[in-house]
């Protein structure tokens, strides 16, 4: 048995032995499975083999998220059995699949042909599969050897560029239909990727597809009716059978499917297998209707995203037409030396086998391609970014020996080692006259507030302005209040600039910042504003970076001072309290430097985390009136109930008008949501921060930017609602004076995903540790967002490949240390493809 396999045998044999409590290896069965399944498919002998690697990686993927014990079991007795079966059928001296000339194929059997009526009857068995396809294995290639289907067609981008009308059988109804799935063109049709495939190659008959795996079934509809659940949710319900045995398909909130399926129609059925009350069930499995060529002919067929009038076989017609006319048309942008390096297909190969794959090995390595495509492109962008940045003439700054030591001595307390090891990498980026350009990340209350402060001083004292940009007027208000009482003892001129100071104010700032008087602005979006105007701007701080476009980050840099030199830019800080795992950080942000706050302050007690059933609410509103009774506040926060500001604020006014009238009428509360003006948001704070009110109803604008050191509690209502990351975020919120500090969640669901997260809250108090799990259970899309502002959209890669970003970052810069304008003549196409991929996410020229 080869490694992965024998590795893979091991590791569930102890997650057997200890129970099932997904902790055999570091990070849990899913971390193990992401770097297991390159090996293993390395390693796969045959199509059978290849199958039971991508079932393995898929049902382990879940694993995490199976309920409770007994269903784990079941998946890892499953998974050794099937282990134990492979062993037997390779025999224990199984020499290397490249070393061993496959056996002739066996002559396929007689087979009944499957009927092309439907009837109520059962579906006859699968045909047996065909003789194997010899595919060409790229990573058999010899480095001088020819790559395997260059293109035949010579590149076209012109035709490439033309709308998807030419294309035959596309007509302007069609078209505008696939715009709105995102293709104008032909080549962006080219990149319309199918979002899964039914693998005809790997069908399983119902009776022997066991609980948890993903599988494809065809097979004729027996039953079909709708009845409606006990939260009034309307449920279709299916009956499918193929002839060894049945297996019933539940659609939720889907009645029109009562009226496209019925009795004796077949079909084919791909999702996951689950049980209820014993019995085989798929819930909201994919269907259609079926069609008999790609059965006969053993095909993995193409299922695409849809649009209302456009149905999966004129969709897949289309993209045929497209895909065998275009494919090979398409310009190669990688030179030869990369694709020999990282033994890839070309393009037109890849985008050949993406779209209709000879089999699942041909799907996996055009995977592969386009997978390093996109993390090549993102890298080679960030590159050219950060030389660009670099080749921008900078601002010297050199302050005097002594210029800290006033600020140091006026601090109540002493500098962390991790606060003193950023400071000097800052500090001694501004002495240089390339701009620094760093991302400071470190947990909430790790002391950031601090650094910046630092940085502002050095940069007055070499007699340049600094400006701090956040991304709210609370957040912006609460750094003006500490950063103006830290600073102006020093002699520093401070001005606080957001949408809300009044048009006097304003024109007094404005003068002020352009003659020099004012050395320090703080502010928001209103600092960016054309009609401001900086003196000699040498250090840009900003807060928050997540919330900001490239766009708004280059209006604040460009307003650096016209000099002999030209206009420098400013240096950049950017500061971040949403942890981000350090590799994942250097990918994302691979165009800044990264200083990590690793070590929190001296004293700063760990918040005691519960977690709540709904039931429990009560014991919640007790414990907080006895902290209040101490002399202690409390926040509690409402989630957002859709992305409504209205909604969102009148959930809080009838909750606070319930709290405060029915559960703690003796106490004083206060409120504040996202439709408030923002004097009025102010007036609330300042109120709680005062004391004057004992406890603070609020919505999820108290996520940053609120520092009470009295209030020593927080519920979180709606808990599951939110992601690790936030949770983090408002638990923060506590725990910044001397006295215990506690989080109270309080779930009014209980899906797998929520329970992980609330769980995983409770273990730890560890932002980056969070971080990591927030990445692993949501994914890096939900984790930043539909879309990264100012990162390309990824469509088939993940940002938590580790190992295919690392080799792409490697070849980006090699290709960026010797021809970083992309001059050369072979990286022609190359320039042109990265302009294409980073035009909606920020300038890249």
């Amino acid at each position: 048995m080869q490694r992965s396999f024998k590795r893979l045998e091991r590791v569930l044999a102890l997650e057997a032995e200890q129970g099932y409590k997904n902790k055999a290896v570091v990070g849990g069965i899913r971390q193990f499975v992401m770097y297991w399944v390159a090996q293993a498919r390395e390693e796969a002998v045959d199509e059978a083999d290849r199958a039971f690697v991508e079932q393995t990686s898929e049902l382990l993927l879940e694993y995490g998220r199976l309920p409770g014990v007994e269903a784990r079991s079941k998946a890892i007795q499953s998974l050794l059995q099937n282990l134990k079966k492979r062993e037997t059928r390779l025999g224990p001296q199984q020499p290397a699949p490249r070393k061993e000339t496959p056996p002739p194929p066996k002559p396929p059997r007689k087979q009944r042909p499957v009927a092309e009526k439907p009837t109520a009857e059962p579906t006859p068995p699968p045909p047996p599969p065909e003789p194997e396809v010899k595919v060409a294995r790229v990573d058999e290639l010899q480095a001088d050897a020819p790559l395997p289907q260059d293109p035949v067609g010579e590149p076209d981008p012109e035709g490439l560029a033309q709308p998807v009308v030419q294309i035959k059988g596309v007509g302007a109804k069609i078209g505008k239909r696939l715009e709105k799935l995102g293709a104008e063109t032909v080549g962006e049709l080219l990149y319309l990727f199918p979002r899964r495939y039914d693998d005809y190659t790997l069908m399983k008959p119902i009776n022997q597809a066991r609980y948890g795996d993903q599988v494809t079934i065809i097979g004729t509809v027996w039953e079909v009716r709708a009845r409606h659940t006990r939260n009034n949710q309307v449920m279709v319900q299916a009956v499918v059978n193929d002839g060894t045995g049945s297996i019933q398909a539940n659609w939720f909130n889907q009645p029109w499917l009562v009226e496209k399926l019925h009795s004796g129609m077949q079909i084919v059925l791909s999702g996951k297998v689950d049980q209820y009350l014993g019995r085989p069930v798929m819930p909201s499995p994919e269907w259609e209707a079926m069609d008999l060529e790609p059965l006969r002919t053993r095909r993995i067929v193409p299922v695409y995203p849809l649009t209302q009038g456009l149905n999966s076989n004129k969709m897949r017609d289309i993209m045929h037409t497209a895909v065998s006319i275009w494919a090979n048309r398409v310009p190669e942008p990688l030179p030869k030396s990369i694709r020999h390096n990282q033994n890839l297909y070309s393009l037109p190969q890849a985008l050949q086998q993406i779209h209709f794959p000879d089999n699942q090995q041909a799907l996996h390595e055009a995977r592969r391609r386009l997978i390093f495509d996109e993390l090549f492109l993102l890298q080679l962008g960030m590159q050219r970014k950060r030389n660009e940045w670099r080749s921008q003439p900078g601002l010297p700054l050199q302050a005097p020996p002594d210029a800290l030591q006033p600020f140091y001595d006026n601090l109540p307390f002493s500098l962390t080692g991790a606060q003193q090891r950023v400071i000097a990498e800052i500090t001694d980026d501004m002495t240089r006259d390339v701009p620094m350009n760093r991302l400071l990340q470190g947990d909430v209350g790790a002391g950031k507030t601090i650094i910046a402060a630092v940085a502002m001083v050095t940069a007055v004292r070499a007699d340049a302005q600094a400006a701090l940009m956040a991304p709210t007027e609370i957040l912006a208000e609460q750094h003006f209040r500490g950063l103006s009482s830290q600073l102006e003892p020093l002699g520093i001129t401070t001005a606080l600039l957001t949408g809300s100071v009044s048009t006097a104010e304003k024109e007094r700032i404005y003068a002020g910042l352009a003659s020099g008087e004012i050395q320090v602005a703080i502010g928001t979006h209103a600092l960016i504003q054309e009609t401001v105007s900086f003196h000699k701007l040498g250090l840009v701080v900003i807060d928050e970076q997540h919330r900001f476009g490239v766009e708004q980050r280059g209006a604040l840099r460009s307003k650096g001072v016209e000099t002999e030199d030209g206009m420098p830019n400013p240096h950049l800080l950017v500061m971040s309290a949403t942890p981000i795992p350090r590799t994942l950080a250097l990918s994302l942000y691979g165009d800044l430097d990264l200083s990590i706050l690793d070590e929190m302050p001296p004293g700063r007690q760990e918040i005691k985390t519960r977690w709540l059933q709904p039931t429990e609410r009560e014991r919640a509103y007790a414990f907080v009136r006895r902290q209040v009774a101490e002399g202690r506040q409390a926040y509690i926060i409402y989630p957002l109930v859709e992305e409504s500001d209205k909604i969102d604020a009148g959930a809080a006014v009838e909750e606070h008008e319930r709290l405060q009238n029915e559960v703690f009428p003796d106490l004083k509360l206060g409120l504040i949501h996202g439709r408030l003006r923002a004097d009025e948001k102010e007036a609330a704070m300042r109120a709680f921060h005062a004391g004057d009110t004992n406890i603070l109803v609020a919505t999820s604008v108290i996520e940053v930017g609120v520092d009470v050191p009295n209030a020593t509690i927080i519920i979180i209502e709606g808990a599951n609602r939110f992601g690790l990351a936030q949770l983090h975020q408002f638990r923060g919120r506590v725990g910044r004076g001397a006295h215990q500090s506690y989080c109270i969640l309080v779930a009014d669901n209980s899906s797998t995903e929520a329970e992980e997260r609330l769980k995983a809250l409770e273990e730890t108090n560890d932002g980056f540790a969070l971080a990591e799990k927030d990445l692993e259970i949501r994914g890096p899309g939900e984790f930043f967002g539909r879309r990264q502002s100012g990162i390309p959209e990824l469509k088939l890669a993940s940002i938590l490949d580790m190992e295919t970003l690392q080799k792409a970052r490697a070849e980006a810069e090699n290709i960026f240390a010797f021809d970083p304008d992309l001059t050369q003549p072979e990286h022609q196409f190359l320039k042109e493809r990265i302009a294409q991929f980073w035009e909606h996410a920020g300038d890249i020229s």
